[in-house]
């Protein structure tokens, strides 16, 4: 493995950095609890659509009495293609929209007017495009609804609708005598999970190719190709403020025998693609739904976001210019920014200011249109005053696909004398080292701050951290420093881990062991059952891990993420 390039997946602080972060906001941690954990995935009906054809519906995601979480399908159900959409509508007293995404929302009192994204592109017949904003007070049906002018129920413009008049259209009945226009089976706006479809998503490391001998073939041997939805390529390098190959030899020239390759086939030597980049395309060749996103920067190739900031637009032409290469022409399903970390310190500091994680991932939306998938991996901080608080996310996310925190890498031997601590604990508990440091304040966090849940991830590790010296079965033990690793110290893979140091108690919602003199901490099939019923709980699109060589030879963690997902 080439530690060099390893990406260090850090969710506040990363190894050799020293814990930040002051005590969590207890206004923001009570918010969340009392209200976000409770998801209702209950569809209302709603009001619907412009020329007789156009609807708009509203459907409750989460109500906690004092706030709520709302969805909200526009669909086309006419025969002509809309340049764009205008929604109009009435929020009732105590009810007021205070954060949205993937719509641009003016306020007016109690009346909202809503219009499509640029980045949207053009609204084909027989579409839909989703937006979703949360609310104060109690989730409530609009009144006075209209889409592009016609009531938002499906039927005739009641006036022009480049003059809507929202304030004298009939509210929407529900009348059995009433027969709506059919709504047509929604066409899922590449920016929003699939209804009931939940994303697992893991890394592939570039690297592992070498001294972990892990091969795109491995993917498929394991049976864990049949079970994934994404795959992200870690990684390409941000050399100069550009989008840049990380390894070529890894990436497109490594020649494979008929044994290794996915489909029996050997390379030769004047084929013109060779490398992890052919065996995605037979892997996705094999498997039609699996989709592959090529992930930029991590732990020791972020530094050239700073300067991609500095030049949104010639940063998002040159990842585009990358990504459809003519040699790997077909690969690419989506980009994902892996920035460790904006306006904040990971391996370097950036000062580039909160709005500069926004500046990046919209430029790369515009520029890849509306279908391309534009993903990120984000720092899983939930401290008071933390990573979270240092970038505007929220608005970000807007043009994003998911959001990826990476909740795991809370603590390590990088505090070699300790004190023993999980590697990612889904909650809290006490003694923890340092308050915010786990997944749920970091996600409850993100929600609060307007990110909408079925937008988040969850993070897992397919590897733990441990300490040695360490005479204390329970956490919060004193070490003499980093236990032994099969490639670093203070790191080992699961599939090591589970025989070499077998779980012996859980705190936090993972797992933890000591064997002798070694401590360690990781997640096993058990606790990652739990949290996939916590990520579900919560209306989360799903889960992602790092990485795919640490798990077993057929796929231990992903089964369980897979069979916890649903």
């Amino acid at each position: 493995m080439h530690f060099a390039r390893r990406a260090a997946r850090a969710a506040g602080d990363t190894p050799n950095t020293p814990t930040r972060g002051r005590r969590r906001n207890a206004a923001v941690a009570s918010l969340a609890a009392a209200g976000l954990v409770a998801v209702l995935a209950a569809v209302v009906p709603a009001t619907a659509n412009a020329a007789g054809s156009f609807t708009a519906t509203f459907t409750s995601t989460g109500d906690w009495g004092t706030g709520h979480q709302a969805s909200v399908k526009v669909t086309n159900g006419s025969t002509t293609t809309a340049a764009s959409w205008t929604l109009e509508f009435d929020l009732p007293t105590g009810t007021a929209i205070t954060s949205s995404w993937d719509a641009d929302v003016v306020k007016t009192g109690n009346h909202y007017k809503v219009t499509s994204k640029s980045w949207a592109g053009p609204f084909a017949p027989g579409s839909s495009q989703s937006w979703g904003y949360v609310g104060s007070g109690p989730f409530a049906q609009p009144t006075g609804c209209t889409i592009n002018g016609a009531t938002c129920a499906g039927g005739t413009p009641t006036t022009s609708p480049t003059t809507p008049t929202p304030t004298t259209t009939p509210t929407p009945t529900s009348s059995p005598t009433t027969t709506p226009t059919p709504t047509p089976t929604p066409t899922v706006s590449p920016t929003t999970p699939p209804v009931g479809g939940k994303k697992l998503v893991g890394y592939f490391a570039e690297w592992g190719v070498y001294g972990r001998n892990y091969q795109v073939n491995n993917i498929k041997t394991s049976g864990s190709a049949s079970k994934l939805t994404h795959i992200l390529y870690a990684f390409g390098n941000t050399t100069g403020g550009k989008c840049s190959i990380g390894d070529s030899y890894a990436d497109y020239d490594k020649a494979y025998t008929a044994d290794q390759s996915v489909d029996g086939v050997a390379d030769t030597w004047d084929q013109p693609l060779r490398g992890n980049f052919n065996q995605l395309k037979k892997l996705k060749k094999a498997n039609p739904n699996l989709k592959v996103i090529w992930s930029f920067g991590g732990w020791t190739w972020s530094a050239g976001f700073t300067q991609a900031a500095a030049n949104p637009t010639a940063f998002a032409q040159s990842c585009y210019d990358l990504l459809n290469d003519p040699r790997w022409a077909g690969l690419w399903d989506g980009i994902d920014i892996d920035w460790e970390y904006p306006n904040a310190c990971g391996l370097q500091c950036d000062s580039s200011g909160p709005n500069a994680f926004n500046n990046v991932i919209t430029a790369l939306r515009n520029k890849f249109g509306s279908s391309f998938l534009v993903t990120a991996a984000v720092t899983a901080d939930g401290s008071n005053g933390g990573k979270i608080d240092a970038t505007d996310y929220a608005t970000a996310t807007q043009k994003l696909s998911w959001l990826m925190p990476m909740t795991y890498d809370y603590f390590g031997a990088w505090n070699p004398q300790g004190p023993t601590a999980p590697n990612a604990p889904l909650t809290s508990y006490p003694g923890i080292p340092q308050q915010g440091f786990n997944a749920e304040d970091a996600i409850n966090k993100f929600i609060a701050k307007g990110v909408p849940a079925n937008k988040i991830l969850l993070g897992v590790g397919f590897y733990g951290r441990g300490w040695t010296g360490v005479t204390q079965s329970a956490p919060g033990g004193t070490a003499t420093g980093p236990a032994p690793g099969t490639y670093e110290q203070g790191i080992e893979d699961y599939k090591v881990l589970k025989t070499k140091c077998p779980a012996t108690g859980t705190v936090g919602g993972t797992a933890y062991a000591k064997c002798g003199s070694e401590w360690w901490s990781y997640d096993t099939p058990a606790t990652i059952g739990s949290k996939m019923a916590w990520a579900n709980a919560k209306g989360l699109g799903g889960a992602f891990f790092w990485e795919l060589s640490g798990d077993t030879s057929n796929g231990e963690l992903i089964s369980a993420m897979k069979g916890g997902l649903g």
